[in-house]
């Protein structure tokens, strides 16, 4: 995949990031795409559904199940700022989506690579291509200020 196409599409993810912002949730954004078209979005909304799986790639990856009416997303891309937590990477995989873009890495959390690479796990049936960075700086920001406004706050 085109570069320019991965930043196009990790900028819609980022408007996803500010969408989760505005709930006064943690920042992080997803969408997948089929094609050269975007099937779902989501973002985090753990606080606001008072779930602890209402992260942004869950949701998307829901939206995009019901869109296409199949459980396999095989011809999906999934953009998402932040590197996956352990839940999500497993979700990816159970969804066979064949193909992740992230921004941020996550060295407490991420197993896309940080902690663990669950993804690219060769006992397991499924792997996905995994392509990283992507706006990087724009994703750590917004979730870096966020966390800095929050330990401000309960001060």
């Amino acid at each position: 995949m085109n570069k320019d196409v991965d930043i196009k599409y990790m900028e819609e993810a980022l408007k996803e990031a500010r969408r989760a912002l505005e709930l006064d949730e943690a920042p992080i954004g997803a969408i997948i795409t089929m094609g050269d078209k975007i099937i779902s979005r989501g973002h985090n909304r753990r606080n606001t559904d008072k779930n602890p799986l209402a992260h942004a790639e869950i949701l998307a990856i829901n939206e995009a199940a019901k869109v296409i009416g199949d459980w396999r997303l095989e011809d999906c891309t999934l953009y998402v700022t932040l590197e996956p937590c352990p839940m999500c990477a497993g979700a990816i995989v159970q969804a066979r989506i064949p193909r992740l873009v992230f921004g941020a890495p996550s060295p407490k959390a991420g197993f896309a690579g940080s902690i663990m690479n669950i993804l690219q796990l060769e006992s397991l049936n499924h792997q996905v291509d995994i392509r990283d960075g992507i706006l990087q700086e724009e994703c750590s920001q917004i979730i870096k200020a966020y966390f800095q406004n929050m330990r401000k706050q309960a001060k």
